[in-house]
């Protein structure tokens, strides 16, 4: 790794923040207040989709982060195959000055040339490959986002099963969860 890259490691990952405490708090407080059972069937409910929900957000953050560094490290290598290409364009100047003057071109500036031009093709496979990694990683980011969303969602119709003492809310609330959770495993593959 060159120090440029060791660099982008050390960059913190951002996480999604996952606003639902209030919710979350106001769910066991109701658990213990109420004599249904299904209320603690809730709180557990919503327990378990906030530590999804964290796993989701850690997860997208670090995709995130992976594909930011994958970019900036495609960009650097089509940086330095533009360099190889200027390189190699004054090589071909210089080399057309000397057939202009009839003189004999170097076989050292005649190889140069062709090592640039290697060079200049292995940076663009390089550079492709990066491109197409932060593609990947970006796809994980947004498929982990989508998990958290429906994660925050079924918490908040959790919350709102308990405030209006309504079961049906709970079980719509497992549904959003479910979905999340596909997501989350969709996007951890």
């Amino acid at each position: 790794m060159t120090p440029s890259q060791n660099f982008y490691l050390l960059l913190p990952m951002e996480e999604i923040e996952v606003p639902v405490e209030d919710a979350q708090e106001h769910i066991h407080h109701a658990a213990h207040e109420s004599g249904a059972k299904w209320v603690m069937g809730v709180a557990l409910s919503s327990a378990f989709l906030a530590a999804f929900a964290a796993i989701g957000s850690l997860m997208a953050g670090h995709h995130s982060n992976e594909a930011m560094i994958e970019q900036i490290q495609a960009s650097d290598a089509w940086s330095y195959f533009q360099a190889k290409g200027i390189k190699a364009a004054v090589l071909q100047n210089k080399i057309q000055v000397f057939e202009a003057l009839e003189k004999p071109v170097p076989p050292s500036d005649l190889e140069k040339l062709s090592d640039y031009k290697k060079e200049q093709d292995e940076l663009k496979e390089q550079a492709s490959e990066k491109e197409k990694a932060s593609g990947l990683h970006l796809a994980h980011h947004v498929t982990l986002a989508r998990s958290v969303t429906l994660f925050q969602v079924a918490i908040a119709i959790a919350a709102i099963s308990v405030l209006t003492k309504r079961r049906k809310f709970w079980f719509l609330s497992i549904g959003f969860g479910l979905f999340g959770l596909f997501f989350l495993i969709l996007g951890l593959i």
